[in-house]
């Protein structure tokens, strides 16, 4: 069974490995479809560090072939999410019973194993089952959801504030989308044409180059009060200085995506506008609510450019991590394990 292991940075190899068998509590999933990611990018670069060897990809869906004798609530040849975070298991909060409050969840191709292989086994509550509504390519981008979804209720702002959001690449959109759809008005931010029309086409009204023009836009969509609320998405590569212009004082800004990647936050102009800072970098927790959206119709997923890659060499593979990494592509690259 092919098992794509990352054996150091930049040095990825094709392991395959022994059938596995299922436990009582465990699932076996074939695998369909992995989304390469920015996260998956910058650990491949080592950019992020992860104890190798470790099997990368971090999103993915797929169709259980095996269920454990003690698994409830999924069955077999059943379409499922396979979830990309997982409760630590050593925090405070996990060891009184409390893994949905995790305070440092694992992460898929970082912490435990990731996707990219043929087949995953895992416990049963380690997948999340999908309905026919959501589509394969609309459920890899139930993280993207999560995260959003995970801001609007940390933020916890009333419907008409005006949230900016610098960067709309695919996170950044996502978010914008969410937002809109619990009634606040996302102002896009981002230096691409490209990414900006796609924020329009979504219905995103205020959807800003960061230029020189850019003070007064936000001043002419807040009435002069400039944003409610600011959330930069991590992989961007705007400047994070353009968070405190847009951010009224005392309000709060936001550090999100799925790669940290290393930048300046302009400290002294956080203190002086006395502004909250916080970080989502994953959704644990709120999948159920994501897919929930999903059925809703909640996001769009059309507006991206989509491509397929089904021939896996490290080569190809890099290809994509690179492509993906790239923000402002606005691409969904997935790799299809199904043939």
């Amino acid at each position: 069974m092919d098992n794509w292991i990352l054996k150091n940075a930049g040095s990825l190899v094709n392991e395959p490995v022994k059938e596995q068998t299922v436990g009582a509590d465990e699932v076996k999933v074939k695998i369909a479809y992995v989304l390469a990611s920015n996260f998956d990018a910058v650990l491949y670069s080592g950019e992020n560090k992860v104890r190798y060897p470790k099997t990368i990809g971090r999103f993915a869906v797929g169709r259980i072939t095996e269920v454990g004798a003690e698994c409830y609530g999924i069955e077999k040849n059943m379409r499922v999410l396979l979830q990309p975070t997982r409760s630590c298991g050593s925090c405070l909060a996990c060891k009184t019973g409390k893994e949905d409050e995790c305070a440092s969840p694992w992460i898929a191709g970082r912490d435990f194993d990731g996707f990219l292989r043929d087949f995953a086994v895992c416990k049963y509550t380690d997948v999340a089952p999908l309905p026919d509504s959501v589509s394969d390519t609309e459920a890899l981008c139930t993280e993207a959801v999560a995260v959003a979804e995970k801001i609007y209720d940390k933020l916890d702002l009333p419907a008409g504030s005006r949230v900016a959001v610098l960067g709309s690449s695919f996170a950044g959109n996502i978010i914008a989308q969410v937002f809109q759809y619990h009634k606040l008005i996302p102002i896009v931010i981002d230096n691409s044409p490209q990414a900006l029309e796609r924020a329009r086409s979504c219905g995103v009204y205020y959807a800003f180059a960061a230029d020189d023009d850019l003070a007064e836009n936000i001043k002419e969509a807040t009435s002069g009060q400039l944003c409610d609320a600011a959330v930069y998405t991590t992989c961007s590569r705007l400047d994070p200085a353009l968070t405190m212009r847009v951010l009224a004082d005392g309000k709060c800004a936001v550090l999100a995506g799925f790669a940290p990647i290393n930048f300046n936050i302009p400290a002294r102009e956080l203190c002086d506008k006395n502004t909250t800072l916080f970080t989502v970098m994953n959704g644990f927790g709120y999948t159920d609510t994501a897919i929930n959206l999903l059925v809703h119709k909640a996001v769009t997923t059309d507006v991206f450019e989509k491509e397929t890659l089904t021939e896996f060499d490290p080569n190809v593979i890099y290809r994509g991590l690179c492509d993906v990494n790239a923000s402002r592509k606005g691409k969904m690259t997935m790799f299809k394990l199904i043939i």
